[in-house]
């Protein structure tokens, strides 16, 4: 089911991009390993982030509590993408038996590819990076830093993918790290879904007895999409079962129109602050999970994300335009024109817990950093 909705503005209504799908909560799914956790528990640096409650928001949102969970500083990385990066890069280097270094190969908007430098090095290896127009040059900048060969792309992160797929097919000694997938290529991806479970894991000890009624996530490709929802549909605590609401930019709202369609197709991508969702393709790996359990999903502009990301700020909250996005989401989900029914149709009420993924602090995206300034 889908629909199209109004959301008041600043000056005229503008239409709110919006699919829903209530039957997601009923869906169920087999969980993710169980050792992902303690391998991450094992990393230098290892602590869980920050789930930070702010009751100016449930006020707002009306709702009974809204945390956020601040992914600013992870792994010693602005950004959540070093939980997936580090259990794939680790999974790949235990199936190797020759014991000769290896290359990491992958394309990025800019975190994803951090974290694959960040734990090439971290395990003894190189990475090569491919990025692709649009990206600021502070997150080039902050990739090469880790040691890692960028390539620059002149065309979108589709483009920087099929590059760096390429490439990794090419060289002996290469092995693509991508954090999407398609036929043919979905180990690696189901990998690093599998490493985002601890972010999760981490939410349920933070929170204590029952599950959230809402958990927010940005979506890209939806990787993390996936992950969220591995995670809520296959929880057999007996808790009430967990709404989920994807977020992505108007300009690359790929997860939203598969959904739309029923099936996977692609958008043409624009520019945008929110950097890390500016993707064309929903992976194939996550496209059956997210159809099956997610409850809706919407689509923000970046003024919306810009706003979302002040706010958190002045509440004490780092995060950049793609985190921010979370609240934005949120905002357009619950409040404004025809908000009863998305209301009713997430099963949000008074007293509903709401969770905010809040992805990357604003050291992870140099827009976040320029719009402060």
């Amino acid at each position: 089911m889908s629909k199209t909705s109004l959301l008041s503005g600043s000056s005229a209504p503008r239409r709110l991009p919006w699919y829903v799908r209530p039957a997601a909560r009923t869906w169920t799914c087999a969980p993710p390993p169980a050792e992902v956790r303690e391998f991450h528990a094992g990393l230098p640096g290892y602590a869980p982030t920050a789930l930070t409650e702010l009751p100016s928001l449930a006020a707002e949102l009306g709702v009974g509590r809204v945390f956020v969970k601040d992914e600013s500083a992870r792994l010693g990385l602005p950004a959540f993408k070093a939980l997936g990066a580090s259990w794939a890069i680790h999974r790949v280097l235990a199936r190797r038996t020759d014991g000769h270094p290896v290359r990491l190969v992958t394309a990025t908007d800019g975190n994803h590819g951090r974290a694959v430098a960040r734990m090439a090095r971290l395990f003894g290896q190189r990475a090569q990076v491919f990025v692709p127009r649009g990206v600021h040059p502070g997150a080039v900048t902050a990739i090469e830093d880790e040691g890692a060969d960028v390539v620059l792309v002149p065309g979108s992160y589709d483009e920087a993918v099929r590059r760096a797929a390429e490439t990794a097919a090419a060289g002996s000694d290469s092995v693509l790290v991508q954090d999407t997938g398609w036929p043919g290529y979905e180990r690696i991806p189901a990998w690093i879904v599998e490493g985002y479970s601890t972010l999760f894991a981490e939410i349920d000890e933070q929170l204590g007895a029952g599950a959230p009624g809402l958990v927010v996530v940005p979506a890209g490709v939806g990787s993390l999409a996936q992950a969220a929802v591995t995670h809520h549909r296959s929880r057999r605590d007996g808790a009430a079962a967990t709404a989920l609401l994807s977020v992505e930019p108007v300009t690359a709202a790929c997860v939203l129109a598969s959904l739309g369609r029923g099936e996977p197709v692609g958008v043409p991508t624009g520019t945008t602050t929110m950097a890390g969702l500016n993707c064309g393709t929903v992976s194939s790996l996550a496209w059956p999970l997210l159809r099956d359990g997610l409850d809706a999903a919407v689509a923000v502009t970046d003024a919306d994300s810009a706003g979302a990301a002040r706010d958190l700020a002045a509440a004490g909250v780092s995060s950049g335009p793609c985190g921010a996005a979370s609240l934005a989401g949120a905002r357009a989900a619950l409040t404004g024109a025809g908000a009863a029914g998305r209301r009713r149709a997430l099963a949000v009420g008074s007293d509903s817990t709401v969770v905010l993924l809040s992805t990357e602090g604003t050291a992870a995206n140099p827009h976040a950093q320029e719009e402060q300034r």
